[in-house]
């Protein structure tokens, strides 16, 4: 396996603070990656500094072996794609015109989209099962298809990386499933890499092949779901005594309970 995205001596903050120090991540090509670990220890920066939403302090982000600071913006959208979290649109916008944005890194000066570009949305709307919804408003659409049409817009701009940030935020329980079994399913179809910052366990464990664990800005453990969902990782990651067993039916680790570590009275 080749790396898709890695980050040296990465360190990224906002005026004077430095929120992530020094830190080596490594993206496989192909494969989804979440991130996990508790609020405020740096997960969306680090996505948003792989998507170069964020410069670095120091240190540098490679994007298959290339510094990602020497990349034009253009060509830049041309390989990878974000969805931050909560991203918002004109309520009034129809499905098709939110996913035509996609296209836009590839129309030249201010001409209309071409044949090409009207198929590929076509195509992103029928891999996110949003063809017969495609004349409707933004607004009007429930929570898991309005999250369906950003993956859409996402996936039209036809890059091989697609950087998501809590994907599943505000989503009940089935709409949480509908979204991730999405990127599961093109990442299979497509080899689409698939990065994640996600903030259920379960859920990362389920549906990604890899697991970064962060906390204070720094990388607990990275590697395959199987040695990163242990009781002591987590227990190092998040402060608490996890119960780690295996789902009957998926097959992946799974926190079954939890509870708060004790910490020493002083």
């Amino acid at each position: 396996m080749s790396y898709c995205i890695e980050t040296q001596g990465l360190s990224v903050g906002y005026a004077e603070k430095t929120v992530i120090h020094s830190l080596d991540a490594a993206i496989y090509e192909g494969k989804v990656t979440a991130i996990i670990g508790p609020n405020g220890c740096g997960k969306s920066t680090l996505l948003k500094s792989m998507a170069r939403l964020i410069h670095p302090k120091g240190g540098s982000i490679l994007l298959h072996g290339r510094d990602i600071m020497e990349e034009s913006l253009s060509m830049l959208s041309k390989k990878l794609s974000v969805l931050p979290q909560s991203p918002t649109a004109p309520a009034e916008l129809t499905v098709r015109q939110l996913v035509e944005y996609g296209r836009h890194p590839y129309k030249r000066g201010f001409g209309s989209l071409s044949r090409e570009d009207q198929n590929i949305v076509s195509w992103a709307l029928e891999q996110t099962r949003l063809s017969e919804q495609q004349k409707q408003e933004i607004g009007r659409l429930s929570g898991g298809q309005r999250q369906r049409a950003w993956i859409a817009l996402a996936i039209a701009q036809h890059t091989d990386l697609i950087l998501l940030d809590e994907p599943t935020t505000y989503l009940d329980m089935a709409y949480q499933l509908e979204v991730l079994q999405l990127l599961k399913t093109l990442n299979h179809r497509h080899k689409t890499t698939i990065i994640m910052v996600l903030h259920d366990l379960n859920l990362a464990a389920r549906f990604s092949d890899f697991l970064i664990a962060m906390k204070e800005g720094k990388i607990v453990q990275q590697g395959p779901v199987e040695q990163i969902m242990t009781a002591e990782i987590l227990r190092d990651t998040f402060q608490i005594d996890a119960q780690i067993v295996r789902d009957q039916k998926t097959g992946c680790p799974l926190c079954a309970s939890y509870d708060l570590i004790e910490k020493e009275q002083v």
